[in-house]
């Protein structure tokens, strides 16, 4: 499996598909690699999950990075790499879900807030760190975290993050972009997506 760096030199943007119906997985799936995106994550709180992981791990596997978000237990972690996942992303900073996922082989992004969280999460083996939620925080703090963190840390901002200030968050250092609500609500149609997919990518360019 290449390493999460590989996908986030592709696209550094993270799809997160809150609320994605299985049924709609594939369709949705197929507009994001169209449009360009390498990392497509699943939140463990959208209608049977696994099914959707499952099915764009199935569809998408060999070209995209697909795993899981809202991961916030090992037996969770155990699912998503039976469905195929190979991501795991959390909310918090839970150190045993992160030695779990290292265990299974799947690539680690758990979420954090202070630098007491980040060193922890990074001593247990992340391979990314994910601030959330990054409405409360801003590129200052992200600049003031890369001073003090081990050089090379992949840090991706997660909420609130669109067009508007991706640039500001990128001049910032940000390795990577979690992109919810501003990408994919549930009921999007394919379409609809791939559209808001473009404008995204378009603000990653400039």
């Amino acid at each position: 499996m290449p390493p999460l760096s590989t996908y986030l030199a592709r696209c550094p943007l993270i799809a997160i598909l809150r609320g994605l119906p299985p049924g709609d997985a594939e369709a949705v799936g197929a507009a994001l690699d169209q449009a360009g995106f390498a990392i497509v994550e699943v939140p463990l709180n959208s209608p049977s999950p696994f099914r959707s992981i499952a099915t764009l791990a199935a569809r998408f596997g060999e070209r995209l990075l697909i795993g899981a978000g809202t991961v916030t237990s090992a037996a969770d972690v155990a699912r998503v790499a039976a469905a195929g996942g190979r991501l795991i992303v959390t909310p918090h900073a839970d150190i045993a879900v992160v030695r779990a996922a290292k265990a299974a082989g799947l690539i680690a992004m758990p979420g954090f807030f202070t630098p007491t969280e980040a060193f922890a999460l990074l001593a247990a083996g992340a391979d990314a760190l994910k601030l959330f939620p990054a409405e409360a925080a801003s590129p200052a703090v992200l600049r003031a975290m890369r001073a003090v963190l081990p050089a090379g840390t992949a840090i991706a901002p997660v909420g609130g993050i669109g067009a508007a200030n991706i640039p500001a968050w990128r001049e910032a250092g940000a390795a990577g972009f979690g992109i919810g609500s501003s990408l994919y609500r549930p009921g999007d149609n394919p379409a609809s997506v791939a559209a808001k997919a473009a404008a995204l990518i378009a603000a990653i360019d400039a």
